[in-house]
C-alpha cells in the first residue's frame, strides 16, 4: 500500500502554500502520492477583495482545490500547514477541521500519521503553541502525531522548533528553510509508509 498523503494548508498571503509545494514536492520525490488542497476561505469576498495581497494569493491559488471529507477519506497520512492567529491556528483551517465529525464518528481519521507546520509575523508570535494545538486535535481523532523532534541537524539552523518547521512571513526561504521542510515531510511519509 502506498502512501497517499493529503497535504492541506490555509494561506492568507502566501507563505504557508510556499511551504505546502516544498513540502508536495518532497513528498513526490519519497515516492508518495499526493494531493496538494487549501482550506476553504470563510472571510467575506469583499474583505479578500479589500486587500491586495490577500486577493492577489487567492487569485494565484484559484486552480487548487478545497480539502473536502473524501480527501480525508483517501489520505493515510496529513500535512497541515496554517499561520498562527493570536496563538492558534488560522480560523479557515479550524472551520474546515470542524466539519470533519462525520469521518471522525466513524473512525475515519483514526491511526493516520499528521505533521504539522506554521507561520507567524514574528519569531515569538505563537508558533509553537499553533502546532501544539493542531496536534491536541490529532490526539482527539487518534492520529498518530510526527513531529520532527530533534531528527535532523538542520532543525538546528532553523529555529530548533521540535514541533513543527515554523517560518517568519515575510521573509524568504533559505536553503536551510526547504532543507527541513522537506526532511519534516519524509520523515512523515516514512512512518507513513511502515503504517501502511
Amino acid at each position: 500500500m502506498s502512501v497517499k498523503l493529503a497535504i492541506i494548508y490555509y494561506s492568507t498571503y502566501g507563505t504557508n502554500h510556499q511551504m505546502a509545494e516544498i513540502a508536495a514536492e518532497a513528498a513526490r520525490e519519497a515516492g508518495a502520492e499526493v494531493r496538494l488542497l487549501k482550506a476553504p476561505e470563510t472571510a467575506p469576498q469583499s474583505v479578500v477583495e479589500g486587500q491586495d495581497a490577500w486577493k492577489a494569493q487567492a487569485e494565484k491559488t484559484a486552480n487548487i482545490p478545497e480539502a473536502t471529507v473524501d480527501d480525508m477519506e483517501w489520505a493515510n497520512a496529513y500535512l497541515i500547514s496554517a499561520p498562527t492567529r493570536f496563538g492558534v491556528m488560522a480560523s479557515q483551517l479550524r472551520a474546515f477541521i470542524d466539519t470533519l465529525g462525520g469521518i471522525w464518528g466513524k473512525g475515519g481519521l483514526a491511526n493516520k500519521p499528521v505533521t504539522a507546520m506554521t507561520s507567524a509575523q514574528n519569531v515569538h508570535g505563537g508558533q509553537e503553541t499553533t502546532l501544539q494545538s493542531l496536534y491536541t486535535t490529532v490526539m482527539h481523532w487518534g492520529g498518530f502525531v510526527v513531529a520532527p523532534g530533534y531528527t535532523d541537524e538542520v532543525l538546528f539552523k532553523t529555529g530548533g522548533n521540535p514541533y513543527g518547521y515554523s517560518h517568519t512571513a515575510g521573509e524568504e526561504f533559505s536553503d536551510d528553510a526547504k532543507a527541513a521542510i522537506a526532511h519534516q515531510t519524509r520523515r512523515l511519509v516514512e512512518v507513513a509508509g511502515k503504517l501502511a
